[in-house]
């Protein structure tokens, strides 16, 4: 059973499947937190707690983002497709991983699809697609390719993806685990991660530091801010751009307490 149920202030996560069992509170404001802040900011926070591949490889997204894409991660690993087990009919089977996945992949989710780097065939299409967009999901990302780019590129849910790629799944692909860790992108994703999305691209937040990261990305974000007025102003970024001269620290103090920040 896969739920992600929304309560005051809190997204309650519960995911079981194939051995993995997370139950635990993703807070709604830290799923906020994430949504203001850049990809890039929060690849410093995370290289200077010694994470440095937590930035998905090689994808981007369908169309212009108006806003980040936010989730916790739901996962599908294909392998190498095999032909003797992956003729069309494997979809008629409500067993197939695929199909199951986008049927129990939860509301406010980020579907990510393990493709092994391999976009030659496609990772999913227009009909699986518009499907999580109306189950609630916030957003889908492979390292392999869509095909109906075109088409998903209208809907109203955030998709990454390599490039266009029109062949079927099963030519190359084989929908094998759902909700396990895999590799996407040359980045480890574990069901239950944050994921977060914007024009420069997709990084991955592991769980059990979400909550400090989105905190001290907040506090980074907003001393960006501060740093784009004054060398818009003029000011040089020597003691500036890392605050090494103290006498910035009252200006700082000040240009917050102006914004009520």
């Amino acid at each position: 059973m896969n739920l992600l149920k929304v309560g005051h202030r809190r997204l309650r996560l519960v995911l079981r499947g194939d051995g993995v069992v997370l139950n635990g509170y993703i807070a709604a404001d830290i799923c906020e937190s994430l949504r203001n802040v850049s990809t890039a900011t929060l690849s410093t926070a995370l290289f200077k707690r010694g994470l440095r591949s937590q930035m998905v490889q090689g994808i981007q997204p369908l169309r212009p983002l108006t806003k980040s894409m936010v989730g916790v991660a739901f996962t599908i690993r294909y392998i190498p497709a095999r032909e003797d087990l992956n003729p069309i009919s494997v979809f008629e089977s409500p067993a197939h991983p695929q199909r199951r996945a986008v049927e129990e992949c939860p509301p406010g989710a980020v579907m990510a699809i393990d493709s092994r780097n391999n976009p030659r065939a496609a990772s999913a299409g227009g009909i699986l697609i518009r499907r999580l967009m109306m189950r609630g999901a916030a957003g889908i990302i492979t390292d392999g390719g869509f095909r109906d780019s075109a088409e998903i590129a209208t809907l109203d849910i955030p998709a990454f993806h390599n490039r266009p790629s029109a062949p079927t799944n099963l030519t190359l692909h084989q929908a094998i685990d759902i909700n396990v860790p895999i590799g996407c992108g040359d980045t480890p994703v574990f069901p239950g991660d944050l994921i977060v999305g914007d024009a420069d691209g997709v990084i991955v937040v592991p769980a059990g530091i979400a909550a400090k990261v989105a905190e001290e990305a907040t506090a980074m974000t907003i001393y960006e801010r501060f740093v784009a007025d004054m060398v818009a102003s003029g000011q040089s970024i020597i003691g500036l751009y890392p605050m090494t001269d103290i006498r910035n620290e009252a200006t700082f103090a000040d240009w917050r307490r102006e914004r009520g920040l």
